[in-house]
C-alpha cells in the first residue's frame, strides 16, 4: 500500500502544478509586474502568511538563496507554530490584530503579498482590506475553490464573510483543493498528504521568477541573494545586508 499511496500523492501534486502553470499565468505576470514596479522604485515587497503552516510562504520569499533581497517578511509570533499550535488557531481568528502587525513591520509602501491557501480567516481580511486603505497594492496566494465552499457562518471566518482571493487586487490561485489533503485511505477513512504548502511555495516562486525576468528585459539590476554556503556567498550578499539591514525589520 505505501508506495501505491506516495504514487497517488505525487501524481496529485503534478497535477496541481500543471493547473498553476496552465490557468495562472496571466495571474502570475500581473503580480511579477507589482513586485517589479516595487523594486524599480526602491521599495520593499511585504509577505505575510497570516496563520500557522501558511507561514512558510513568508519565510520562502525572505533571505533566501536566488530569492529577491528587498522583502520584507513579516513573521509576528501570534501565529508561528513555534509559540503554539492552538494560540495560532486563535490569533489568525481575531479582528484587527493583523493592522496592529502592519504598524510594527512598517508596511506603508511597496507591495503586500498575502499567502493563505484557505484565504478565509480574520487576519488574512484585514491585511488586504488596511493595504488597501494604505494604498498599498495586495497580491493574494489562496484558493477559490477552498474558500467558496467555508459556509458563511463557519468560526474561521472574517466577519465581514469575504474571501481573501475577492479583496486583493491580484489573486493568483495556488488550486488547494478542499481539504488541503489529497490522498485517501480506505482503511481509516480518511485523507493524508496535504498540498497546500507546495503549491503556495511553488506559486510564489514562479512569481520571483517572472519578476527577475521581467526586471532583466527592462535592463534593470535585479537584487538576488546568494546562498550564504558557497564560496563568495558571504561577500556577494554583504552589500545587500547593508543596504536594507535598516530597512528590513527581521535583517
Amino acid at each position: 500500500m505505501a508506495r501505491q499511496l506516495t504514487e497517488v500523492y505525487w501524481k496529485k501534486v503534478i497535477s496541481l502544478y500543471e493547473t498553476i502553470m496552465k490557468e495562472e499565468a496571466e495571474s502570475i505576470t500581473k503580480a511579477a509586474e507589482l513586485l517589479a514596479s516595487a523594486i524599480e522604485k526602491d521599495q520593499l515587497i511585504h509577505v505575510i502568511g497570516p496563520g500557522g503552516h501558511s507561514n512558510m510562504g513568508a519565510e520562502e520569499m525572505f533571505y533566501r538563496a536566488g530569492g529577491l533581497v528587498p522583502v520584507n517578511a513579516i513573521l509576528d509570533p501570534g501565529t508561528l507554530l513555534a509559540m503554539g499550535a492552538r494560540r495560532s488557531t486563535i490569533i489568525e481568528r481575531t479582528p484587527g490584530y493583523g493592522v496592529s502587525v502592519l504598524n510594527a513591520y512598517n508596511v506603508n509602501d511597496g507591495v503586500l503579498v498575502i499567502v493563505n491557501a484557505y484565504g478565509i480567516n480574520a487576519m488574512c481580511i484585514d491585511v488586504a482590506l488596511e493595504a488597501k486603505r494604505r494604498g498599498i497594492p495586495t497580491i493574494g496566494i489562496t484558493s477559490r475553490e477552498f474558500a467558496e465552499k467555508i459556509p458563511p457562518d463557519h468560526p474561521a471566518r472574517h466577519p465581514s464573510k469575504a474571501n481573501l482571493c475577492d479583496v486583493v487586487d491580484v489573486h493568483v490561485d495556488c488550486h488547494m483543493p478542499f481539504g488541503d489533503a489529497v490522498v485517501h485511505v480506505e482503511e481509516i477513512g480518511k485523507y493524508i498528504g496535504p498540498v497546500s504548502t507546495l503549491v503556495n511555495l511553488f506559486t510564489l516562486n514562479l512569481i520571483v521568477i517572472k519578476t527577475v525576468e521581467l526586471l532583466v528585459n527592462k535592463g534593470i539590476e535585479v537584487p538576488v541573494w546568494t546562498s550564504a554556503n558557497v564560496p563568495g556567498g558571504d561577500k556577494a550578499n554583504k552589500v545587500y545586508l547593508e543596504k536594507y539591514g535598516p530597512r528590513i525589520k527581521l535583517l
